[in-house]
């Protein structure tokens, strides 16, 4: 039994990876892993300053969205 609610368990973490990834909510874990990757000299932006960009940036060119 416990084996079985371990795989439910798995599958149900799967599809909210899956459904975050496709809804854009690992958008910021992305930008961290890409700034430490590419070396940048300087700080990187706070979660509420990277939400805050990114939707400027989506108001100001909209593009492939549905609303």
């Amino acid at each position: 039994m416990a084996a079985r609610l371990a795989v439910l368990t798995r599958g149900v973490r799967g599809v909210a990876r899956y459904f975050g990834g496709v809804l854009g909510a690992d958008a910021y874990a992305k930008y961290l892993e890409h700034h430490r990757a590419a070396g940048h000299g300087v700080a990187p932006l706070t979660e509420k300053e990277f939400w805050r960009d990114r939707t400027d940036r989506q108001d100001t060119n909209p593009q492939g969205r549905c609303c």
